[in-house]
């Protein structure tokens, strides 16, 4: 369906992409959130939990696929909303694994991973499936 309106001009140009591109920077997010993971578990090893900061790839993907699901929300009204409430959930939850790491590593106890976020990681990216095949590009082939 054409839209009657482009909201983001030249941007508009992503609507019939976003769900592949929302599905790459979810599966990225994971790949992030793996290095994020190693490398605090080696900088508490090497300097303790002073050592220990943010991974700024990982960051930036939790930006993108943010903004990447704000944008989906203008293409799919129902389908943004849930998919963005999951992503504003990971970001919050990515936070908080972050303060978590950093009070494990000054107690001294083994860095856990993150599972809340992996948690809602997994929900994202079962949801973004689900919207891909039934109402979105892979609906459109299969």
């Amino acid at each position: 369906m054409e839209p009657f309106v482009n909201i983001f001009g030249q941007l508009d140009t992503l609507q019939s992409f976003i769900e592949p591109v929302l599905l790459a920077l979810v599966v990225a997010n994971m790949v992030t959130r793996y290095l994020a993971h190693n490398r605090h578990v080696e900088q508490y090893e090497d300097g303790g939990a002073d050592a220990i900061s943010r991974f700024i790839p990982h960051e930036a993907t939790n930006v993108l696929l943010m903004l990447a699901s704000f944008y989906y929300l203008t293409v799919n009204h129902h389908g943004g909303m849930v998919l963005s409430m999951f992503v504003a959930g990971l970001l919050i939850t990515d936070l908080f694994e972050f303060e978590s790491r950093k009070v494990e590593a000054r107690r001294d106890i083994p860095l856990d991973r993150p599972k809340a976020s992996l948690s809602l990681w997994t929900l994202s990216l079962l949801y973004l499936g689900f919207q891909m095949l039934f109402t979105g590009t892979l609906g459109t082939i299969l």
